[in-house]
């Protein structure tokens, strides 16, 4: 067996390589008369907003999501009416000369699913409320019980099936995270196994009728959970011989702004550097036709991968990829071990460093009472490179220069040298006794290197990568480092050229939270691209962006929380409230609250179970009317919307984890 074949025999349970990029070669499925899987392009979508039942508004809108970039457009259908009214919205788009396939989205009503599969292209169906009702029940089911539930399921999915079989319409098993049935829940838990035994217990009715017109999806507002579940359906579907059906990738709840779109990329991302995926839709709380482009920018990355520069193949995958395990490393300072990500803020690009251009990073100079503030985005270090920085560093905050600057300092028991991987292997220096940073290469893995990194329990990696494929060429260099017993803590360190806001944000996002996601990297350090010209005060514009972005890659892929997380649906035709307007206003009164987890949810469908993982929801339960949760219970039903925010500060105050916002404008 050559090198190439051991390779894909020890990875095919989720991707072709982990090294060579390679996407899955999935089944086509045709959703009208555009094709998705197989080999034609990762295709977008994304779902209207406007109430079903208003025709001219979803057409409208539809126009401008297709102008956007939108290849297939979802509409909800939460009963018969809407699933009626879809044919007349189709019809008013053909007229008006638009073909976009349509694509149904069902909860909770088989009838509506079966009527929306004779008049648009796609049913998209939740395998967890598309015929349990949800109670939140413990039930344990003996292997017989659980057999009848499975048979109950089949009458009831069955005619779906015949109907999309004759009118030639497809279908997305569409599980998530947040609605698992009770039934899944009893067996398999709140897990990525549940997610996908939820799916397949659809996929093998479909398959026993030769009903192969599918699309899949394992969709969670927890990255975490949606990549791992992700991996293990493809795992499975080869497992039991099933078709390697196409995958439509997407975070649930992701959120607004640049929260939406960096944990967009961590789960996305992280998928599509692995080579799956046929099929994106990015949730953004935003207008529909802004979900497009982001989309667009995280598939248009990898037109061109194929071309990079080779990385070593591997032979065996030394992390499990279907569950999350923070690989094992030493503490050096407090880097590494039990410590959290540590955010390294770049310096270096700034002519010379003063006291104000801290606030980039999250550390304010107050002057008139003579001391430092940090808010929740403080930079642990800031690296100035050939210049020592001129003045005390607040508390908290540590310096980290160039090994030959760092020689000259009077002081260097408040500092911390970097050397080069050259100045680190002469090992003839006397670094720093507690903690010392060595720049390296994810190509420089040479057994030298790897037994001095073993050798020096001070030793920390700043990790860089030339390489197109950035992410995977330095999972790769990770994986050297599991399989030779080095233990060193490793911060990735990434620049960027060129880019938009938002392909700095989705680039970052992927390498990055790509490798968190699966338990590698200690911290992380965004650079400026030296020697570019910036007008006066852009600099620490950008750094300010860059380091922001820091904090929100680790918050996206769980691995450090340090802001409130707004987990909140983008809106549909059965939103019972301005999404957009509340998301708001919530924020604007509790972005304060560290580590706090809010679900906004237009309606009860999406809420509480796409807020799975929220230790608060606020649920539109009808008009002007709001449901507040505690996790996943009821605590108060029917608020009056214009008391619902006072109502959740209340409940928060209750469990003792309200704090008043600070009164100093730091800003």
């Amino acid at each position: 067996m050559n090198t190439a074949e051991n390779q894909f025999q020890q990875l095919k349970q989720y991707c072709n390589s982990l090294t060579a990029y390679s996407r899955r070669l999935s089944r086509e499925v045709y959703i009208g008369d555009l094709p998705m899987g197989g080999l034609n392009p990762i295709r977008v979508q994304s779902m209207t907003t406007i109430d079903t039942m208003d025709t001219r508004g979803s057409v409208e809108q539809t126009i401008r999501m297709v102008e956007a970039g939108c290849e297939y457009v979802r509409i909800t259908a939460p009963s018969l009416k809407e699933a009626q009214n879809l044919g007349e919205i189709r019809k008013e788009l053909r007229r008006r000369g638009y073909t976009v396939p349509l694509i149904a989205d069902i909860h909770f009503t088989p009838n509506a699913a079966e009527l929306a599969a004779r008049l648009v292209e796609k049913v998209r169906i939740n395998p967890g409320n598309y015929v349990d009702k949800k109670k939140f029940d413990i039930v344990e089911y003996t292997d017989a019980e659980y057999g009848l539930e499975l048979e109950r399921i089949r009458e009831k999915f069955i005619p779906l099936i015949k109907i999309c079989k004759e009118h030639g319409t497809a279908m997305r098993i569409g599980t998530n995270h947040g609605s698992l049935s009770d039934r899944i829940m009893s067996r398999y838990g709140d897990t990525p196994l549940g997610m996908v035994e939820s799916a397949l217990e659809f996929l093998r009715i479909c398959e026993e009728f030769n009903y192969y017109d599918i699309v899949l999806s394992m969709k969670a507002s927890n990255t975490q959970v949606m990549v791992q579940a992700y991996r293990l359906l493809v795992q499975k579907l080869e497992e039991e011989g099933l078709q390697p059906y196409p995958l439509h990738l997407g975070v649930t709840e992701a959120g607004e702004g640049e929260d939406g779109r960096i944990k967009s990329a961590v789960g996305i991302g992280t998928l599509l550097e692995d080579g799956l995926g046929d099929t994106v839709r990015v949730s953004l709380t935003e207008e529909p036709e802004a979900e497009a482009p982001v989309a667009a920018a995280l598939i248009n990355r990898y037109n061109n991968r194929s071309g990079h520069r080779a990385i070593e193949p591997v032979q065996q995958i030394p992390i499990d990829p279907f569950s999350y395990h923070r690989r094992e490393t030493r503490q050096a300072g407090n880097i590494g071990g039990g410590q959290v990500p540590r955010v390294i803020a770049d310096l270096s690009a700034l002519g010379s460093i003063e006291m104000k251009d801290l606030k980039s990073i999250g550390h304010f100079y107050l002057p008139e009472l003579d001391k430092w503030k940090m808010n929740d985005l403080g930079a642990d270090y800031v690296y100035s490179g050939n210049q020592a920085i001129p003045f005390m560093l607040p508390n908290g905050l540590r310096e980290i220069l160039n090994f030959e600057v760092w020689q000259k300092q009077s002081d260097q028991k408040t500092c911390y040298p970097l050397f080069s991987a050259t100045q680190f292997l002469q090992g003839e220096h006397v670094g720093h006794p507690e903690l010392n940073f060595v720049r390296l290469n994810a190509a420089e893995t040479t057994e030298k290197l790897l037994a001095r990194l073993r050798e020096d329990k001070t030793a920390v990696i700043l990790l860089e990568t030339d390489n197109e494929h950035a992410m995977a060429a330095l999972r790769r260099f990770f994986f050297k480092l599991i399989e030779a017993g080095v233990d060193a803590p490793v911060i990735v360190h990434r620049t960027y050229r060129g880019l938009s806001s938002d392909e700095l944000q989705l680039y970052a996002a992927t390498d990055v939270g790509g490798l968190l996601i699966d338990g590698l990297g200690d911290g992380i350090i965004l650079s400026l691209v030296k020697g570019t010209e910036y007008a006066p005060g852009e600099k620490q514009q950008e750094i300010k962006t860059l380091n922001s972005l820091s904090f929100g890659i680790l918050q996206a892929a769980r691995t450090r929380m340090t802001k409130t997380e707004y987990i909140s649906c983008p809106s549909c035709g059965r939103t019972l409230f301005d999404l957009q307007e509340t998301t708001a206003m919530i924020r604007k009164r509790t972005d304060h609250l560290k580590g706090v987890k809010i679900g906004i949810m237009g309606c009860i469908v999406n809420g509480p179970g796409e807020m799975a993982d929220a230790d608060y929801g606020y649920v539109g339960s009808g008009k002007g009317k709001i449901t507040l949760y505690r996790g996943q219970e009821v605590v108060k039903r029917n608020v009056p919307s214009e008391k619902a925010v006072d109502e959740l500060i209340g409940l928060i105050r209750e469990d003792g984890r309200w704090l008043e916002p600070a009164i100093i404008d730091y800003a």
